[in-house]
Order: structure tokens, then sequence, then C-alpha cells
């Protein structure tokens, strides 16, 4: 698939140079619609985090094209929404894949604490498949296909910054943001910050995730289900007889920690996570539960790799980035469109309140009677 294409499907433009453009022009394809400020509102917070995610996009897409001065692009991105870029960050070869960006009118909302408002967003782009960017974009991906994320050097300075950021300043003033292999590093940022006691305010954008497409096989949903339920039990058992007791620590630290995911079931890329869902609320109810959840609290890889002693800086998060006891997701159920591709991040900032109207919002919880919210998804 051609870099057009590949662009198309990402990030919704169009295959030729001057699409190209507009898509990195907020004045035409950015949610300049939203004049009003409006924090306790959930389309606001998720149009402003994606729109940051976005500024990162055009920061890179401006530095390989060479547009500086009056023809940069990006910064309408962040400034429409009141917000400066406070630093940049750049992998070794010089692409710029995340930034952390700050929000000029904070202290007005001190005295406020019932109305979620962030400080700093630390927002990450996902694949730019141009100039020399994709090669190192490509290698994070195949890592994410081998769950071996957490062994990139991006992965590791992420996570180091946001340890940073906390450090400096209370983790409610810090959120996170990501779209695609940007979401898996919030996703892997997240759940590391967890096991250090951080629960950070998280919008995550059509992550991907690694699945064997058995849906696809004729008799695929039942051999999925068989397939998912043999999975946790062997998982589960393997737990059980390592006795790891850290799993249950674990596993309450992971639950306290409800990002914001973003996905659409017509996108390969993410719609993985319906199905995870799914398989989760009917584990709970055929009463196996409790299964599944320890099953999913660990890949049968680490578990038979060893056991984890006391955490330090550089233990990054090694499970399956897709496991994820609690979460709040939207789900987008419009049809995709040429213009509205399902894996592209400007969805989520769709001006079209009618074509809101079938995004389905999922609250998933663990419960202690055994029991998960119902998923009704079709």
């Amino acid at each position: 698939m051609g870099r057009g294409s590949i662009r198309k499907m990402m990030r919704g433009g169009a295959t030729d140079s001057d699409s190209n453009l507009d898509s990195d022009t907020f004045s035409i394809f950015g949610p300049s619609h939203l004049t009003s400020t409006d924090w306790t509102n959930s389309y606001y917070r998720t149009s402003v985090a994606s729109s940051l995610v976005n500024g990162v996009y055009t920061l890179e897409g401006d530095r390989l094209e060479k547009r500086v001065g009056s023809e940069s692009l990006a910064k309408p991105w962040w400034e429409f929404f009141n917000f400066t870029l406070m630093e940049t960050l750049v992998d070794d070869d010089g692409a710029i894949y995340g930034a952390i960006f700050e929000y000029e009118l904070y202290n007005l909302y001190e005295y406020t604490p019932q109305v979620k408002v962030p400080r700093y967003v630390i927002a990450f782009r996902g694949t730019v498949l141009k100039g020399k960017t994709w090669k190192s974009d490509m290698k994070l991906n195949l890592k994410i296909i081998f769950n071996n994320l957490h062994r990139g050097g991006r992965s590791k300075y992420a996570v180091e910054t946001i340890r940073s950021m906390v450090d400096k300043h209370s983790e409610s003033a810090i959120w996170l943001a990501g779209h695609s292999l940007g979401a898996a590093l919030v996703l892997l940022a997240g759940k590391t910050m967890t096991s250090f006691g951080s629960l950070l305010e998280s919008y995550i954008f059509n992550p991907p995730i690694s699945s064997i497409p058995l849906e696809q096989l004729p008799g695929g949903h039942l051999l999925k289900e068989v397939f998912q339920m043999a999975k946790s039990v062997v998982k589960a058992t393997v737990a059980m007889a390592l006795s790891d007791h850290q799993l249950k620590e674990d596993d309450t630290k992971t639950a306290s920690w409800i990002p914001y995911l973003y996905v659409n079931p017509a996108d390969a890329i993410c719609a993985g996570y319906i199905d995870y869902f799914k398989h989760k609320t009917f584990m709970s109810e055929i009463g196996a539960g409790e299964i599944e959840r320890i099953g999913a609290r660990k890949s049968v890889r680490s578990l038979l790799v060893g056991r984890k002693g006391k955490a330090s800086l550089s233990d990054l998060s090694k499970e399956p980035l897709h496991l994820l006891p609690s979460a709040d997701m939207t789900v987008n159920k419009n049809k995709p469109t040429k213009s509205r591709p399902a894996h592209g991040l400007h969805q989520w900032w769709e001006r079209d309140s009618t074509l809101r109207e079938n995004w389905e919002s999922c609250c998933i919880r663990p419960y202690p009677e055994d029991k998960l919210e119902q998923l009704t998804l079709q």
C-alpha cells in the first residue's frame, strides 16, 4: 500500500499534495467550530485531545516538508485551544513523535476541582510513512505485534519524560493522548505509571491490537470464542500453578486506571478491542469471570519468563497492551467513507451532531459480583 493510501487510512487525508496540505491546515480540517470552552463536556475534551495529537503529526509534517515560519501549519492545532508548545519529543533520527503542551488558562480553574482540566498534555502521533521517519515507526509497529513495545528506545524515553513530569507536578495535572502507534505508547505509559501509583487521564485513539482474525473463517465467531476461552483457561492455570501472588495486587492497580478508548468496528487495527471486552462479558455471564481475570492479567510468555521483582524506573509494563480491566470506550458505529476513514484521527472531532449520535459509549468495570457491564455492539 502506497504512502498516499496509508496516510488516507490513518489520518483521512487524500493522495494529492494539495489535499494533504489541507489536512494539516486547522482552519480547513480542524474543529474550528468549538469556539466555546467547556471542559465538562466529553466531546470538547475528546476534540482537544485529538487536535493536540494532530498537532504532533503536523509538527512532523512541517519538519519533513521544510515548512518554517509563516509556512508552518502546526501551531493553530494547539493555540486555538489556548495551549503552548513546551517541548517536542524527538527520535535519534530527528523525527518528532511527541510533544508536551501547557494549558495557558489552567490557573482559572484552580478553585474548581470538580472540573477536569489539564495543566499539561503529553501527546503522541501515530505512524508517518515518509522520509526516514517510516523506518523507526515501522520498527515500533513490529514490536507491538510481538508485544515488545517496552523494549523500544522511544518507549523508554517517553515513559521517562512522563514520569519526570509527574514528579514535578501532580498527576491530576498531566493528561496523555495518542493515536494508533501513539495510542500504544499511551497504553504502555499509562500501565507503567499505574504500577507506580499514578493514574493519568488518558485519551487513546484507534489503538492497535494483536489478534488472530478468526472471525473471518467459516464459523469464525464460535471458533474465536472457543479459542479465547481456551487461552484464558491456559493462562489462568499457569498463573495459579506458579502461585504468583503479585497478580492480585497488579490487577487491583490496573483496574483503578480508567483510560478513554476510541475505536471503530470497521478499523481492523483497533476493532479487536470490541471483541476483547465482549469476551470478558461472555466469561462473566457463564460464571468464568475469575478465570478470565487471572488469565488476562499476564501473558503466558510473561508468566513463564519469570516473576517481577521490585519495580524500578526502567521497568515498563510487559503485559499485552490490550489487557485492560477497566475502560470508558467510545465506539464510532458510522460507516466509513472516503472522507471519513475508519482509522482516521479526525473522526473524533466530528462536527456533525447527527453522526455523533451513532457513537456508542461503553463503561467497562470489574464488579465484585463477578459481572461486567453488558456490551450490546453488533
